[in-house]
């Protein structure tokens, strides 16, 4: 378009608010831009999978960037949100925010509150552990511009530019709120991701965030590592680096870049990781105790730059991993199903992904099939046509699947069998 004479003062700031409009829909239906994400579906939707045929239902939206979901003894669930709420699904009904939960340092990015796991004795005592950032120091006030600035967090601070550090707090829950709220453990220098584990010998795993540099290898930091403790925090005496000159007691493996999952293997009594890579190269890890796994001097990805890790794929005292993603799915949230409602998925692990080959808006969930030796041997995608980033996927005490979308309107789903 030709203007044979200036655009008038009203004329601009109308071109500027149409403008505005479009571009803050397309910034509403994309997420974090890419392609755009469906509206949840009002009704139950079926897939015909290669082994079952499956219904998808929404049990809740109302979601906030949802992290993980814990279920309760009655089959409620605890849901954290990355904001730094905690609610409560009951009986078909999502609660407010949960009273008693400390204040949380979150971002437009990753930092904020994450997993949430109940002690093995939770029916005696009641007590809930979530690992959360926890601001170092009361922030100053903002400027508004200063405010503005800082309103996307990063990965080096939090809203405001808060320094944080990564706690995991234990409280008591009674069905409606928190009390006897304390912290536990502050793992000095890490923030950011982190998930939990409770081993069947009752200490709790920790994962730490470790992309940055060489804090990975670093054997007396924290970051880049799953760390073991006591259910009060305290560090067990058989850690593997217990009394070993250089290395902090608390460590049980290190060399990880971004650990997303936790989960127990019981038929091998193994402890297994998800780990999101680089550009491709995430990965799936039988964690073992003392083990390096290799961040970031050897991966299967490449930079987002492109070259791959100065390492190359494999080195000498590195573990290996026993799945790897290239191109890359951003894996999440996993479990290994062991229920009787979809017995042709026995023992097949489901992982989540928020989004596949770097592209936003293509989040989805795999089903992998490993022999008897857990060897990977095929593997499916579910839910790909939705493309939403799939947070957290676990097994129901129904033996259904539960899964959460890690979206501004985020939602709890259900996956049944149809028919």
């Amino acid at each position: 378009m030709v203007f044979s004479r200036p655009m008038t003062r009203s004329f601009c700031i109308i071109v500027a608010a149409l403008l505005s409009s479009v571009l803050a829909g397309s910034a509403g239906a994309q997420g974090r831009g890419g392609i755009p994400v469906p509206a949840l579906p009002d009704q139950p939707w079926e897939y015909q999978t290669a082994n079952a045929k499956i219904r998808v239902r929404v049990l809740t939206a109302g979601l906030e960037n949802p992290w993980s979901l814990e279920f309760l003894p009655d089959a409620s669930i605890l849901i954290t949100e990355r904001n730094g709420r905690l609610r409560h699904f009951k009986d078909g009904v999502l609660s407010p925010a949960v009273a008693g939960l400390p204040a949380v340092v979150s971002d437009n990015f990753i930092s904020g509150l994450h997993d949430i796991k109940l002690h093995p004795n939770f029916a005696q005592n009641r007590l809930v552990y979530w690992v959360y950032n926890k601001a170092d120091a009361p922030a100053p006030a903002p400027t508004p511009a200063a405010g503005a600035a800082g309103a996307g967090g990063g990965r080096g601070g939090g809203r405001g530019g808060v320094t944080r550090t990564l706690t995991v707090a234990r409280g008591v829950f009674d069905g409606t709120a928190l009390t006897k709220v304390e912290d536990i453990i502050r793992m000095q220098g890490a923030s950011t991701v982190s998930r939990m584990l409770f081993l069947p010998d009752g200490t709790l795993l920790v994962s730490t965030w470790g992309e940055t540099g060489q804090v990975a290898q670093d054997k007396m930091g924290l970051s880049g590592k799953i760390l073991r403790y006591n259910a009060d925090g305290t560090i067990p005496k058989d850690n593997p680096f217990v009394g070993k000159e250089g290395y902090r007691p608390e460590i049980y493996t290190l060399g990880h870049r971004t650990p997303e999952s936790l989960v127990w293997h019981e038929p091998t009594k193994t402890i297994w990781e998800s780990e999101m890579g680089p550009n491709g190269g995430d990965e799936i890890n039988v964690i073992k105790a003392g083990g390096n796994y290799g961040w970031p001097l050897v991966s299967l990805g490449r930079s987002y730059a492109g070259p791959y890790q100065p390492g190359g794929f494999q080195a000498d005292g590195m573990t290996a991993p026993v799945v790897n993603f290239v191109p890359s799915i951003s894996t999440t949230g996993m479990t290994f199903y062991t229920g009787e409602r979809f017995p042709e998925w026995k023992g097949n692990l489901f992982i989540g992904g928020v989004r596949y080959g770097e592209i936003p808006g293509t989040g989805r969930i795999q089903r992998i099939v490993f022999n008897s030796a857990m060897e990977e041997t095929r593997r499916e995608t579910l839910l790909e046509d939705k493309r939403w980033r799939i947070r957290d996927i676990r097994q129901g005490p129904d033996g259904l699947l539960y899964v959460i979308t890690d979206e501004r309107n985020g939602a709890l789903l259900r996956i049944e069998p149809a028919g």
